[in-house]
């Protein structure tokens, strides 16, 4: 199992919006200190190709598909 993150945006976000806060986002990644902080944690960076919008959507749809059957399969609930 992996543990990953993103971040996402309400529905209808205006496509520049969206192209701003990733490159925000990514150039914050990219930082020598972030992400030797992140290593301390012990987590590891995608490929930079990886970090757009377009690829955390097919990423978390894989994921999706993944686990959906075993979640429902253990008939686990939100409470």
């Amino acid at each position: 199992m992996t543990l990953w993150s993103g971040l996402w945006v309400p529905k209808g976000t205006p496509n520049d919006i969206v192209a701003k806060l990733n490159v925000a986002a990514t150039d914050a990644l990219n930082d020598p200190a972030v992400r030797k902080q992140l290593e301390n944690l012990g987590l590891q960076m995608p490929p930079k190709d990886q970090l757009s919008p377009g690829a955390l959507g097919v990423w978390q749809k894989a994921e999706i598909a993944k686990w959906w059957p075993m979640i429902k399969a253990a008939n686990v609930k939100v409470d």
